[in-house]
Parts: structure tokens; sequence; C-alpha cells
């Protein structure tokens, strides 16, 4: 299949990730049908989708025209049987192995033969989800960030059988999304970003644990410090800039030090056990009461669409990080 030739997008999973998926091709021509399973979860996909135009509206990123356009390339179905055509199938359900197997399974039976195959997930197996599809090499898992229609990463990860014609032609269809897209070459746990921010989240639990800092300070550190220079230069670029040789003398004194715990450690599993579980519940390590958590997802996706403007150039440079 030739990235021309796409024009209908199938997503199936009307939740927050399919609904900003489907927003996001239908806001660049293409005509998206969103499936599921339940009417409600349909019509809440058509109020995140208004939402999620809104936003970018008020912002100034798309006009109001623009935004009524995007919404008309949007239909809303509950047969399965809508992705028949589709040319690219991106599948957001639970995130649930045996339920994600099952759907290809089903779907398979009756997509194009040429349609190419996608699921969103945040780290289960590719292969092991691909386990019931019969042609594999139109297969890979594609892993947007959330939000999605903000977050420019999405992670294109290869199964085992996955052709390299399927990575070329989504990683082009990206582009045109103005999405970048990373290669993930082989099925691996969290593939890149989840890797990442993970590594970040275990060191930062031990950092506030281990009393060395307040979780303000912590988060404070982060987005004034490593943070402020990772949408410009990534990890290993600004090891260049600082020189591979202080890194490394850096490295062997300082690896030592850091947490490597295979668990998750106490002070998160007791929130967790608590009933604190940030935002869904109105506390976590912040209080999210009275109306905090609204005003701090705004405040997140209004900064957002704010850096994306200024880090848009940069996509582009193949030696930006």
């Amino acid at each position: 299949m030739n990235v021309h030739d796409i024009t209908t997008i199938g997503v199936a999973g009307a939740g927050t990730m399919g609904s900003g998926i489907a927003q996001l091709f239908a806001r660049w021509g293409y005509d998206v049908r969103v499936v599921d399973l339940a009417e409600d979860c349909l019509e809440k996909s058509r109020r995140l989708v208004a939402l999620y135009n809104s936003s970018l509206v008020e912002h100034g990123i798309m006009a109001e025209q623009e935004a009524e356009q995007t919404a008309r390339r949007i239909s809303y179905h509950l047969d399965r049987g809508t992705l028949h055509d589709a040319d690219v199938i991106v599948e957001t359900i639970v995130e649930k192995l045996d339920a994600k197997q099952v759907f290809w399974e089903q779907v398979e039976a009756i997509a194009r033969r040429d349609a190419l195959f996608t699921t969103n997930t945040s780290g289960l197996s590719i292969n092991r989800i691909a386990a019931r599809v019969k042609n594999r090499g139109r297969f890979i898992g594609m892993h947007f960030w959330n939000p999605p229609h903000i977050i420019p990463l999405v992670e294109l990860i290869r199964a085992d059988e996955t052709d390299g014609e399927t990575v070329d032609v989504l990683r082009e269809l990206l582009h045109t999304v103005d999405k970048a897209p990373v290669v993930v070459q082989k099925d691996a746990p969290g593939f890149i970003g989840n890797r990442l921010q993970f590594a970040v989240f275990r060191e930062a639990l031990h950092l506030v644990e281990a009393g060395i800092a307040t979780a303000e300070d912590v988060d404070r550190a982060m987005r004034c410090g490593p943070g402020f220079r990772y949408p410009i230069l990534g990890p290993l670029q600004t090891a260049d800039l600082g020189g591979l040789d202080v890194f490394c003398s850096i490295a062997s004194y300082l690896f030592g030090a850091l947490s490597d715990t295979k668990e998750a450690p106490e002070m998160l599993t007791d929130m967790v056990a608590a009933g604190r579980l940030g935002v869904k519940s109105g506390q976590g390590f912040y209080d999210y009461s009275g109306g905090k958590d609204v005003e701090t997802i705004k405040r997140r996706d209004r900064m957002f669409l704010e850096m994306l403007k200024h880090i848009h150039s940069s996509f582009g440079d193949a030696n930006v990080g």
C-alpha cells in the first residue's frame, strides 16, 4: 500500500486515546470511522472530539471552519463490520491481551487484505497481541501519547514478522498528520518512551521516599533542569554537548547510587492502597480537590499547545533529539 492511497482510518475504541486519534486524522483530511460496543462511549467520544477541536481553535491552531470540517469527517458506529474497507485500522480498546487478540482475530476476517493493522498499547507485547493474526507482516504497534491530538511522539513498534513496507508507510502517514514518529526495532516492554519515563519515575520516587527532596522540588528540578532541555535536546545529544568523557566520569560514581528497585516502592503502593490515585481520586502527590483537577488539566494542555508551537519547526531536523 502507498501512503497516498490511504483515505479511510478505522479507530476501534472510543475512549480518550481513540477520540484523540480520530480527531487527529480527521483534522488532516482523512475519513475516520470510530467503532465501540456501547452507544454512551460513542456519545462521549463526540464530546471529547468537540472539546479537542475547541481547545485548538481557542489557541489559534485551528480555524473554526476547520474544526467543523474535522467533526464532519468522523462517523460513529456500533458495528465492527464498518471497518471492512478501512485502509488503516487503529485499535485502542481495553488494555487486556485476550481482548485485543480476539478483536484482531475477528477484524482480520472482515478487513481488506491489504489494510494495515495497528495496536495502540502502552506496554503489552506486540508479538503476543498479534498471535492470532494470520498476516502478521501488516501488523505493528503504534503507540500514541496522551493527549494524542497534541503530543508529537508516536512510537512504531515492530513485531518479529512486521514488514519493512508496513513501517515505511505508517511512518510516512504519521508525518502527514504532523507527528514525530520513532521506530522501536524490536518488541521490548515499555518501548522507548515509557522505559525512559519510568526510569525517571523510579528515581523521583526514591528521592522523595529517601527524604532527599520533596515531591514539589523533584518536579520543579525536572521542569527547570533536564526537562527544560529535552524538547530541544534528547539525553544522548545532551551528553554529546556536555562531553562523553564528563558523562562517563559521572556515571562511574553516580550509577551505583541510583535506585535499581525491581518492585514498586512502599511509598507508592501505600498511596494506591489508601485510594490516593492522583487526579482521578482528587489526591495524589498533590491536592486536586475543589476543581483543581480541571484547572491542572487545562493548564497542562495550554502549556503543551504553546510548547508545540515553538518546537514544531525542529521536527524535521535529524540532529534535534
